[in-house]
């Protein structure tokens, strides 16, 4: 038996890179998947690759940030397999590389639509359902820069800490229950998330790795998983690193 038999899992911007790994390993150990985002064309792609390896999977195309995302992906799940046990929420963007006082209002809102405002939409949307059945596994994708913030990254770094602040106080709210809520904050991880970045900032980030090197996506993917897995028991409103040693708290 897999570990994820009759499992279903929501899993936002699975389109590509963590997200993307996260819905293959989760459906190659048995779980549904319903992948959530906004580029249909790439999202397609991904659907596509998973259903050539024998997994079921749905594709739900739409933008975390907006108030209908979130519940409307919960009934396609629903209605395509009756149950949501899983929720990853991955979709976020870097932003604009520049400092705070050279970045608008309007950039700060894009960022947080994605990164935060999405995963608050999402995460409320799931709870009821888990609660009801008394079981669900929450994971969200937030960054080491919500840690220790990043220079010229002020609006993801601010919204990823967001993500861990959230992260926290719904782990508080859920304790008692049989719903475990917990995060992840990578360094950088070899995605197409870094083409949003100048190669003087990845450099950056890099030499910031004791490791000496970018993260891989299948690394992210098994911490994820574990998390994401009725193991994972005893963990809610907690913080993982994979950072590659960079983490110092």
């Amino acid at each position: 038996m897999q570990r994820f038999d009759g499992r279903v899992a929501i899993v936002t911007g699975a389109a590509r890179g963590i997200g993307r790994g996260v819905a293959q390993l989760l459906g190659a150990e048995g779980a549904r998947i319903l992948i959530v985002d906004q580029d249909g064309a790439t999202g397609e792609d991904a659907a596509a690759e998973l259903a050539a390896q024998g997994i079921e999977v749905r594709l739900e195309v739409g933008d975390v940030g907006d108030d209908d995302a979130a519940p409307h992906s919960v009934e396609r799940a629903l209605d395509a397999w009756g149950r949501v046990d899983i929720l990853v929420n991955n979709a976020g963007i870097a932003g604009i590389a520049a400092p705070i006082w050279e970045q608008s209002a309007e950039e700060m809102d894009r960022v947080y639509r994605t990164n935060l405002r999405g995963v608050y939409l999402f995460t409320r949307a799931v709870i009821p359902h888990m609660m009801e059945r008394g079981y669900g596994r929450i994971v969200n994708i937030a960054s080491i820069a919500g840690k220790e913030g990043n220079p010229n990254m002020v609006p993801y770094s601010s919204t990823k800490a967001g993500v861990i602040g959230l992260t926290k106080s719904v782990g508080k709210e859920l304790a008692g229950t049989g719903v475990r809520i917990n995060a992840v904050t990578p360094a950088v991880i070899m995605t197409p998330i870094l083409e949003q970045l100048t190669p003087e900032q990845v450099q950056y980030l890099v030499q910031r790795i004791p490791m000496g090197r970018t993260g891989d996506v299948r690394e992210v993917a098994a911490l994820v998983a574990w998390l994401a897995s009725p193991e994972c028991s005893f963990s809610t409103g907690a913080v993982f690193d994979i950072s590659g040693g960079r983490a110092t708290y």
